[in-house]
């Protein structure tokens, strides 16, 4: 397939999508929900630890990235592995991944919508969450390419922002090498419950498997789009987490609400707080914008195969989006957000996207080596880990992620028991 989109027929979507923009949505889609909304949770979880934690979910990210891009490279339409489970799995695997999908994400979009309710406005955070959601929702429905410019405008700004930060800690005074060693405190299980936490932050890279429909062509695109997203997603995260740790050490860290303008205050850089600030709540938009774009992307094609209502599946004639996914998942949303806590949603979320995760990477050990497999270790590696840190996590969140996943299996059972009668 060449760059251009080329004729789009009625019920599909439109190929506008080339490399630069894929990473750029992946960048948008990681980078809100990690630096500004996971590293406290997780330094509470793992202590001075922290830093051990972020290289296991960044091992396990690797390993699902290289599992979905062969596979989204493979199989480039829209539902990412709720596709791949179906495809080489079998139907009812391929359901519980969009299921785990498009229930756990859409806890991530309240999250990161009232992330930005708290930056912008503290104490009325659930009304800006609510008017972020309308709002970014009617962004989407206008098509992916303006979705993807907005990301473009809103990953400067948030690194540009980081960089800030970044620059602010390391050339402080407070900062001190010894905070950044493993001491006493860390426990294995506390490492690998930190890792599952963080993991939330590294899961944005699926929203370029989602979109496989919407990019130009997607064999050479989205296997170079995924690793280029997440490896420099990777490379801000260890570079924010060194310096907030040498500023604020990990107990001091663990503690923080926004532990961001937090370390810049810490650093005699009081001035940069404000910028902090607008950064997170930049940050968790673009997350959002994101997040949305992929839960109605994986909506539309559970919609398709009746998973879901069938009146979901419609593609807008003018626009080429799943316009009616797109309004139902943010209506949805938008209830969450109005109703919803902040940091609960974390630990549910990872639960269902490592489940999804886990999906995948079985998916890619089906693949051959004509069907461009990665090399064997990659899928038993990411399986194993995906299993290990979902249930590492806090048991709450364990424990409301499978009755969910439950919950959904019996629905497919009932359904799969009518279409039979």
């Amino acid at each position: 397939m060449g760059t251009s989109a080329g004729p789009v027929r009625p019920g599909e979507l439109s190929r506008r999508l080339g490399v630069f923009d894929a990473v750029v949505i992946g960048l948008g889609s990681m980078i809100g929900a990690g630096v500004f909304a996971a590293l406290a949770p997780a330094a509470s979880a793992a202590g001075s630890g922290l830093l051990p934690a972020l290289a296991a979910a960044a091992l396990v990210a690797y390993c699902n990235a290289t599992s979905s891009a062969r596979l989204a490279a493979r199989y480039p339409s829209s539902g990412g592995t709720y596709v791949y489970g179906r495809e080489r799995l079998g139907p009812f695997w391929g359901y519980l991944a969009g299921w785990g999908f498009v229930v756990g994400k859409t806890a991530s979009c309240a999250a990161m919508a009232l992330t930005v309710g708290s930056y912008v406005w503290p104490g009325r955070e659930h009304v800006v969450a609510v008017a972020a959601v309308i709002a970014l929702t009617a962004v989407n429905y206008l098509g992916v390419r303006k979705a993807a410019w907005l990301s473009r405008v809103i990953v400067a700004l948030v690194l540009l922002a980081l960089a800030a930060v970044v620059v602010a800690c390391a050339t402080s005074g407070a900062a001190d090498a010894a905070r950044l060693g493993i001491g006493p405190d860390t426990g294995f299980g506390g490492v690998l419950r930190a890792a599952g936490l963080l993991f939330f932050a590294f899961a944005g890279y699926a929203r370029v498997a989602t979109l496989g429909e919407e990019v130009r062509d997607p064999r050479r695109t989205i296997p170079r789009a995924i690793p280029l997203a997440l490896g420099i997603t990777l490379v801000v995260y260890a570079a924010v987490a060194l310096a907030v740790l040498a500023v604020l050490g990990p107990g001091h860290l663990a503690r923080a609400v926004a532990p961001l303008a937090d370390a810049v205050r810490a650093a005699g850089a009081p001035g940069l707080v404000p910028v902090v600030r607008a950064g997170a709540a930049v940050a968790a938009l673009g997350s959002l914008l994101a997040l949305i774009l992929g839960v109605s992307r994986t909506t539309l094609a559970m919609a398709r195969d009746r998973h879901l209502p069938h009146a979901l599946a419609a593609v807008h004639p003018r626009f080429a989006v799943p316009h009616r996914a797109e309004l139902a998942v943010g209506a949805v949303v938008a209830v969450l957000a109005a109703t919803a806590d902040l940091r609960g949603a974390i630990g549910f979320s990872s639960f269902g996207v490592l489940v999804y995760y886990a999906i995948a990477n079985a998916a890619a050990w089906t693949l051959t080596a004509a069907e461009g497999r990665p090399a064997r270790i990659v899928p038993v590696l990411g399986l194993a880990g995906c299993l290990l840190l979902a249930f590492a996590l806090p048991s709450a969140a364990v424990l409301s992620g499978a009755g969910v996943l439950a919950l959904g299996a019996a629905g497919y059972a009932l359904r799969r028991t009518g279409a039979r009668g």
